[in-house]
């Protein structure tokens, strides 16, 4: 029986209705988004139309899923929300705290020992309220919750931005910050603004070398970075229902890339076997009997033009395989283009090491398609040019590739075997030579690709690419392969070609394992103690922010105007940093050393207006606290793009930022500002931020009235004595601006006031 299943069948249950009566009054035929978004109102019942884009609206997510990094920051805020035990099921899963380096048994033995304070807290703190856990080595989040947790038509948010995956079974799951994920633990509403929708129709059918992950790289491609925020996508045609369960995964995986809320796929026989394999035929018979429900009116698919607000299509048949890259993960290039374009542009050539798996793509058929490839590596007496990883994506997956002669296979070509974990997916990977900076090209399964998130080396280049290419590409170790048209040269001087990958679908035996990992709560977890010691470095228990003093912002510095691209991973790098996420102090010494100062273009280092000298980004942020001093952050497009880590707001709050003005947000990072008590602010003419001075001195002038859909007024005084008056944008609603004043929105639900 599945996890939850009562609470699945209440969905079911309620589904029908609250659909049909959201039809009735929006007066047209629905989306699968609106469907789900409508079935899981705050409310219940749907009353009334709601704007995309303009409304927000209070939802009941049915779960929230934690990982270990993000996790930590998110219990130790929940501590403080005086609950006896979690509102909605939640799960806990540790997978971002063990580095790749050596092998999956070491690797996964040395994590257990160097993080061991930390699995045992968040072991101790889910028995206490409710939560499940899963241990360390039991897999990545995204790949465990598919495997038995995510079901058609229901809603879940995570505390990871690739939380998104399970809309390849045909979820609504959003990635959030630790203190969203808090309000619905709960037992709280969860605000989102009403999203766009963005269709995207697949006609045809994959084949060959073309694979799902080709289908995200190719609208990527199309919609950029910054192309999705505020909408949800919603795959739909032919082309979606020929796909695998797990190949929707992966598309549904990387749409955290192109900035979308989230995506999702209509309920179809793919998820059906999908539900059945992994032990789920009990959700699968429950689903099957609201499936109309569980995927967009056949009027929407008709005519999608009529109910999308953008409608991308494309034919897998013509789809060509795609690497993504390198620096960003919407620099899409052609497999038969690339040679072109790495010449063009001076890319390294030499492949130095081919990784595949992570959350986006360690499915049994991604290894079993990949392992295909393996084969021909002495079937065709060739020798692999570069090194190459695999990662497999949980315990069962690990298991049953093992029990089917995968693992042996790969093995064989002199592959190396990570733990079930993030590793270099999240730049946990102890990667050998990294620290020389050398310049060098590595393809990659991952979803990001950003300066220095693999190995910490801003000079190595990665590219994105399916599975089988990645493996085929490692092989010839030249990023100017080609495989659908290329020979290798074996070890007898001959030419040969690789044939196309093939694997199943699903287990032909079964998936099987001798434990996934799993540790349930205690029923009554009263008398479970969670002890922090005060002289821990890895943990620190949370003092309320300061409440806002209801005066104007007067006096400020400016911190940093960060220059160009600015991601979490620039505002709080992961890595090495990754030990530190549950102590705020600690983890407070990596904010924004990875930002580019618009002054000087260097990393970590700005001015300290107090002194004169330049100083990393954190010691000047300290020494502006420690004198009172309030300081701002200003910086340039899609600010925050990347992971939903929450740390990226704190560390601010936690060292006196009091505003960050940007020209544009992305979705979580703007909503994770707002919970923390800080100012999310937009530059209402995108032009000013060229008028800012490095020795700028900031007032704010009219914060006291402070409202929905009121800018700001904010005074820029030169070191000269000269002024710009500079108008930002917000986005704050009543509740939101209650949280400023409050100082979080941790602060409310504690008083009891949320």
């Amino acid at each position: 029986m599945a996890f939850d299943i009562e609470m699945i069948k209440k969905v079911y249950e309620n589904m029908p209705g609250r659909v049909d009566k959201a039809r009735a009054i929006v007066g047209r035929p629905l989306t699968l988004t609106e469907k789900i978004l409508y079935n899981h109102l705050w409310d219940g019942n749907p009353t009334q139309a709601f704007g995309r884009g303009v409304d927000y609206v209070d939802f009941a997510p049915d779960r929230v899923a934690c990982q270990d990094a993000t996790a930590q920051m998110a219990l130790l805020q929940f501590m403080h929300a005086g609950k006896a035990k979690v509102a909605v099921p939640t799960t806990v899963h540790c997978d971002h705290l063990i580095q790749a380096k050596v092998d999956a048994v070491t690797d996964l033995a040395r994590a257990k020992t160097q993080s061991n304070e930390v699995f045992d807290f968040l072991s101790s703190v889910s028995n206490k309220y409710g939560i499940g856990f899963w241990k360390p080595g039991a897999g990545i989040i995204h790949q465990v919750v598919l495997e038995n947790y995510a079901f058609p038509g229901g809603m879940m948010i995570g505390t990871d931005s690739h939380t998104v995956n399970a809309g390849g079974l045909g979820m609504v799951a959003i990635g959030v910050g630790g203190a969203d994920a808090v309000d619905v633990m709960s037992g709280m509403a969860w605000e989102l603004k009403f999203p766009k929708l963005i269709g995207v129709k697949l006609t045809g059918k994959l084949s060959g070398w073309t694979a799902p992950k080709d289908v995200i790289l190719k609208v990527a491609g199309i919609l950029t970075v910054k192309g999705g925020t505020g909408a949800i996508v919603e795959y739909f045609g032919e082309g979606a229902t020929s796909m695998s369960c797990t190949g929707k995964g992966t598309i549904c995986n990387m749409g955290a890339e192109i900035g979308a809320t989230t995506s999702t796929f209509g309920y179809d026989d793919s998820m059906s076997r999908y539900l059945r394999s992994t032990n789920r035929a009990d959700v699968a018979d429950a689903a099957d009997k609201v499936a109309s429900y569980l995927t967009g009116d056949p009027e929407v698919y008709a005519n999608p033009e009529q109910y999308f607000d953008q409608v991308i299509e494309i034919n897998l048949t013509e789809l060509e395989p795609h690497l993504n890259g390198p620096f960003t993960p919407d620099l899409a290039t052609p497999i038969s283009k690339m040679k072109e374009e790495a010449i063009k542009n001076n890319w390294p050539l030499q492949i130095q090491v081919g990784l595949i798996g992570s959350c986006t793509n360690s499915s049994y058929e991604d290894i079993a398609r990949a392992a295909s490839l393996a084969r021909q590596v002495s079937a065709k007496n060739l020798k692999t040019k570069s090194q190459f990883t695999i990662t497999p994506g949980s315990e069962v997956v690990r298991y049953t590739i093992e029990r089917d002669g995968f693992i042996d296979t790969f093995e064989k070509i002199g592959a190396t075997v990570f733990a079930n974990a993030c590793g270099p997916c999240i730049g946990m990977w102890d990667r050998e030579g990294a620290e020389k900076e050398e310049r060098n090209t590595i393809v990659h399964s991952f979803n990001r690709n950003f300066s220095k998130r693999a190995d910490g080396n801003p000079n190595t280049l990665a590219f994105v690419g399916s599975p089988e290419l990645v493996t085929a590409m490692a092989i010839a170790g030249d990023l100017g392969f080609n495989p659908l048209t290329d020979t290798l040269i074996n070890e007898d001087g001959e030419e040969v070609m690789l044939d196309a990958p093939t694997g199943d679908e699903l287990p032909p035996k079964g998936f099987d394992a001798e434990d996934p990992g799993f540790q349930a709560p205690a029923a009554d977890g009263s008398g479970v103690q969670v002890a922090v010691s005060p002289t821990s470095e890895r943990l620190q228990l949370l003092a309320p922010f300061d409440a806002w003093d209801g005066k104007n912002i007067t006096g400020a510095k400016l911190l940093i105007k960060a220059f160009g691209k600015c991601t979490t991973d620039h505002i709080s790098m992961a890595g090495p940093w990754l030990r530190f996420r549950g102590h705020l102090d600690n983890i407070s010494n990596n904010m924004l050393i990875g930002a580019v100062n618009a002054f000087n273009q260097k990393t970590n280092s700005v001015k300290n207006q107090l002194t004169g000298d330049y100083d990393a980004v954190p010691a000047v942020a300290r020494a502006y606290k420690a004198a009172g001093v309030p300081s701002i952050v200003v910086g340039d497009h899609n600010y925050g793009e990347g992971s939903s880590r929450e740390h990226a707001a704190m560390e601010p709050r936690f060292l006196g930022v009091k505003a960050v003005l940007v020209k544009s947000f992305a979705r979580i990072h703007e909503t994770n500002l707002k919970k923390q008590g800080l100012l999310g602010l937009t530059f209402a003419n995108e032009t000013d931020y060229d008028k800012i001075q490095e020795n700028d001195t900031i007032n704010f002038t009219d914060l006291t009235e402070f409202a929905p859909g009121k800018p700001l007024t904010l005074e820029f005084v030169h070191a000269d004595g000269s002024k710009d008056i500079i108008l930002a944008n917000h986005t704050y609603n009543a509740g939101q601006i209650g949280w400023f004043v409050a100082g979080s929105a941790l602060n409310l639900i504690a008083a009891g006031k949320a």
